[in-house]
């Protein structure tokens, strides 16, 4: 890629020089924000196929839609979508929800949290690139206003300044980064499928050694459940009300601090990891400590209901201390080692057989102590215990040095596809 002959300044602090025949304009006066919208007087029968944000990322676009009558929908289902607009959230905790629409399903109606954005004198891959800049995303931050969900009023977008070239080189540039960033996609989306067979590798390795131990000559006998058939003969069958204590945490968090203890919430739990990424911190003076809920280290988080219901996570020496949130802690036995019982509330055969086989018997997931208290563990003596462990943490850290690898290179990529972008449509670099 080489730079265009001649620059001139923008007058735009973000972007710095353009090229020399570039104009800079004022978004609002080549696109139109939120043009359409579902009257309140809609018919209640008139079908609608609703896209919430947290259906929509940049490097996917709209991976899912509810179809509902306007009756049924949701009152934040208003915004209509037409072929080429673009659509934007407004609610910078989910900035990564913007994407150009093209050929859209009928009747595509998208959350009033989304900005629609729809071209007048600007070609909408262009516009669809642009919103994707780091600059575009460094204005919406700096101009949201709100404490809980910082948003920023829709027709401000269109006070941002763009610096455009002319209709056929913006087509010219549209079409180049729609070549680059599929050829970047791509690369990426290999490196995620390897990812993908690494982890159900880790849950082949903990599905057979919470069955079968690490002995593979073992003798076996009939468990006495049918369902779960044979098991090692030294092993028992057991219900994890016998071997640990279940008890519900706080139904209502306690104040937030910044500089108070961290709450572990269902948002934090992800198949045996604690995510840091949306970590609350409390008020320890308005905790009720009465109520049990500050957590040690090897206590288990059971996600007690909604999307992430019946995912767990064992507690590390680095969040002793913290406290638990709406979910269930398991607190085992002295006589029973914590870890083994973590992999297995996260094998097939308690997870997908048990407690998921639960929640599905409600129409919003939920999982209670009860249930929880019920379920079969397949038990082992303590020491093989110990030895199930030190396998399967063996076996998946040399996959989790893999999969991190990956992770790292996937980084790179959406970093290296971020930066493109940017050079693009700032004049940085001439694609033609």
């Amino acid at each position: 890629m080489t730079t265009y002959d001649t620059y001139k300044p923008s007058g735009i602090d973000w972007i710095g020089d353009i090229p020399e025949h570039w104009k800079v304009k004022r978004l609002k006066y080549c696109i139109s924000i939120n043009d359409e919208t579902l009257s309140e007087t809609t018919d209640e029968d008139f079908e609608i196929n609703y896209v919430e944000i947290g259906d929509v990322n940049y490097l996917t676009g709209i991976s899912n839609f509810t179809t509902y009558s306007f009756k049924e929908a949701p009152s934040r289902a208003r915004r209509i979508v037409k072929d080429g607009d673009v659509i934007v959230s407004t609610v910078r905790t989910y900035l990564k929800a913007i994407s150009t629409v093209k050929k859209p399903i009928e009747n595509l109606i998208v959350s009033t949290g989304f900005a629609v954005l729809r071209r007048k004198s600007i070609e909408s891959g262009f516009l669809g690139y642009f919103t994707l800049s780091p600059f575009f995303i460094n204005e919406t931050i700096s101009n949201s206003v709100g404490v809980s969900y910082p948003a920023i009023n829709s027709s401000y977008i269109g006070e941002f300044l763009i610096a455009l070239p002319d209709k056929n080189e913006q087509t010219v540039i549209a079409t180049y980064l729609d070549r680059k960033t599929a050829e970047i996609d791509h690369i990426i989306a290999n490196k995620q499928k390897l990812i993908a067979l690494y982890e159900e590798e880790k849950q082949t390795i903990i599905n057979q050694a919470v069955t079968r131990g690490v002995d593979k000559t073992v003798k076996l006998k009939p468990s006495g459940v049918e369902w779960l058939g044979d098991i090692p003969e030294q092993w028992e069958v057991m219900k994890l009300k016998w071997i640990s204590k279940v008890r519900y945490g706080l139904g209502q968090p306690p104040k937030e601090k910044s500089d108070g203890l961290p709450i572990i919430r269902a948002t934090n739990v992800f198949r045996g990891r604690i995510d840091t990424n949306n970590l609350v911190f409390v008020d320890p003076d308005d905790v009720p400590y009465d109520r049990d809920p500050i957590l040690k280290e090897n206590d288990i988080i059971v996600v007690r209901s909604g999307a992430y219901t019946a995912d767990s996570t064992i507690i590390p020496k680095e969040f002793e201390g913290s406290v638990t949130g709406y979910d269930m802690v398991v607190r085992c036995d002295s006589k029973v080692n914590p870890v083994f019982i973590s992999k297995c509330l996260l094998s097939n055969y308690v997870l997908k057989m048990q407690l998921l086989a639960h929640t599905l018997r409600a129409a919003q997931p939920h999982l209670n102590r009860e249930e929880l208290n019920e379920t079969i563990i397949l038990f082992p003596p303590f020491v093989e215990q110990q030895t199930i462990v030190a396998h399967i943490e063996t076996e998946c850290s040399r996959l989790d040095t893999l999969i991190e690898k990956f992770k790292k290179q996937i980084e790179l990529f959406q970093e290296y596809r971020t930066t493109l972008i940017s050079e693009v449509v700032t004049g940085k670099v001439k694609v033609y």
